[in-house]
């Protein structure tokens, strides 16, 4: 135990209970500040810069405790969480106290993945748009590259890991859907989901019947697992 990087850890924000953020799990989620990118849709941009510290570890390891037997496990979630310098320190805290380790990244940092991927036990994968489009959401040069080299880090491991795609008609056409997702397939993603994005200020309604019951048809065709979330 490092008690220094614990102490140095900052952390944004805790939902002490979720059914939703792990499919199939109940699990406390662990929001850590910091993010490289900048997508323009984001639901936490409180949690770009690592200036926002809502709670120290050592209250969440208190309300842990707490929780035992009755958490299936404890999400790490953004930002990117893979800003965190301490990250692996709190994956092992929280694998002390029986809890399983998932992961809520954009891909952002490979070689940190590579690094904590042994402590993981799924993976929620966001993937914006295809590789070569993700500069238009991002706002940043190769994030595409770096949100590639992590899926192929997750399809070259055991870890269970699903990807999704955050989706509304301002960012998205069905034309791009389909293509993302035929390039996913192609490289072996099995478990693949949308999830509709909440844009209070678009001027592009969210229609009722968008994407077509004909192109999600096609993607359920695709993979073995797939979904259109609306939240």
């Amino acid at each position: 135990m490092n008690a220094s990087s614990y102490e140095t850890a900052v952390i944004g924000g805790l939902e002490p209970f979720s059914s939703c953020d792990w499919p199939g799990k109940l699990s406390a989620v662990v929001f850590l500040a910091g993010c490289p990118w900048r997508c323009t849709y984001c639901h936490n941009p409180h949690l770009w810069t690592r200036n926002h510290q809502a709670q120290s570890w050592t209250e969440i390891h208190h309300f842990l405790l707490q929780r035992r037997g009755l958490l299936d496990g404890v999400v790490f979630s953004g930002g990117e969480p893979l800003s965190e310098p301490a990250l692996r320190d709190l994956m092992l805290s929280c694998r002390a106290q029986g809890f399983q380790i998932g992961l809520h990244t954009g891909g952002a940092y490979p070689k940190r993945l590579e690094k904590i991927i042994d402590l993981v036990d799924w993976v929620g994968l966001d993937i914006k748009t295809e590789f070569s489009d993700y500069p238009r959401i991002t706002l940043r040069a190769k994030s595409g590259d770096a949100a590639r080299q992590s899926l192929e880090l997750l399809l070259a491991s055991n870890i269970k890991f699903e990807c999704r795609t955050s989706i509304h008609p301002e960012f998205h056409n069905e034309a791009q859907l389909a293509s993302l997702a035929s390039l996913l397939s192609g490289m072996g993603v099995r478990d693949y989901h949308w999830q509709s994005l909440r844009l209070p200020d678009s001027k592009i309604p969210m229609p009722t019947d968008w994407p077509s019951p004909t192109l999600q048809a096609a993607l359920a065709q695709q993979f073995s697992n797939f979904s259109y979330r609306q939240v």
